[in-house]
């Protein structure tokens, strides 16, 4: 028997249970991973309340988490590209990466870069390729101003100097605790709250705001498009799904940048130091709600880890 994270019904973090399941066995072009680290994300607290039970319902029992580092330990019928004590990191679809060992398909790993961390590893899939199909998505170029809502959590770290790379001037939006590593990171800070906009106009050169991207939900995309003008078309939300339909915005995210390619990317980035991946705190497998709880306080910056 093994450990995994499991839920029966839709709701708060009390739902959460910490069980013993049979360990699973690999199928054809399949491996055996056992985890060393899994990231937690917003959107797996949302599945987990039900909240968006008509896009991604869940079947009971549900396991979660798709993000994952780990070792593998065997091996199933056609895999070639992976053997037994190969270092690994990648996610997968099942919702099964709150565990000490997952399934997956070898087509969903890459090869763990020596001087890459477990927990980085473990926490760069859902992260890690919103941020990098968001950024594309609103084509940035040399000149542009982006605005970036959500700049301090696990997506908007990443996208903020990812944004950077591209050339645009990015003014990123979050708590003042926050205005020193954005600072550090070529990014001009602007604090949430009243007067936003007039703050963001005073921020940005010559007042203009060519693009928005939105991390955080909550009217950041009325304020985009309705207070400050940006064209819909270069304003994506990975959160407000309504205002998508309000407004004709994209949300472009994850499904559009997952790919072993865009992982070994981003890895690629972080070992050459031109990316930072922030873990804020690591957890214990058996301690997955107080994971969830600090999570959903919406105030950490970087990455939250499950270590099992």
């Amino acid at each position: 028997m093994t450990k995994a994270v499991q839920f029966d019904e839709y709701g708060d973090i009390d739902v959460l249970q910490v069980r013993d399941v049979p360990r699973p066995s690999p199928g054809v072009d399949e491996v055996l991973v056992q985890v060393r680290a899994a990231g937690i994300n917003p959107g797996e607290a949302m599945i987990r309340k039900g909240a968006l039970h008509d896009r991604f319902p869940a079947t009971f029992p549900s396991g979660q988490g798709s993000d994952l580092s780990g070792v593998v330990v065997e091996t199933g019928h056609g895999v070639a590209r992976f053997a037994m004590g190969d270092e690994v990191f990648g996610y997968t679809d099942d919702r099964a990466s709150h565990a000490e060992f997952v399934v997956v398909p070898a087509s969903q790993l890459v090869t763990k870069p020596e001087n890459l961390s477990w927990e980085v590893a473990g926490s760069l899939f859902v992260a890690g390729t919103t941020a990098y199909a968001a950024v594309g998505s609103v084509e940035l170029t040399a000149g542009d101003v982006v605005v970036v809502a959500g700049a301090a959590g696990g997506v908007g770290t990443l996208a903020v100097q990812l944004a950077k790379a591209a050339g645009a001037t990015v003014i990123g939006i979050a708590g003042p605790g926050n205005d020193e590593w954005l600072t550090a990171h070529g990014v001009i800070p602007v604090n949430y709250g009243d007067g936003l906009a007039d703050r963001i106009r005073a921020a940005a050169p010559q007042g203009r705001v060519d693009a928005f991207l939105d991390f955080f939900g909550g009217g950041y995309v009325e304020l985009a498009v309705n207070e400050l003008g940006v064209d819909p078309r270069r304003v994506d939300t990975i959160i407000d799904f309504a205002a998508v339909e309000r407004f004709g915005v994209q949300s472009v995210g994850n499904a559009e940048g997952s790919s072993p390619q865009v992982l070994s990317e981003l890895a690629a980035l972080i070992v050459d130091g031109k990316l930072e991946v922030l873990v804020a705190q690591t957890f214990p497998l058996d301690e997955v709600r107080s994971a969830y709880e600090l999570l959903e306080r919406r105030h950490t910056r970087g990455k939250i880890v499950l270590v099992p």
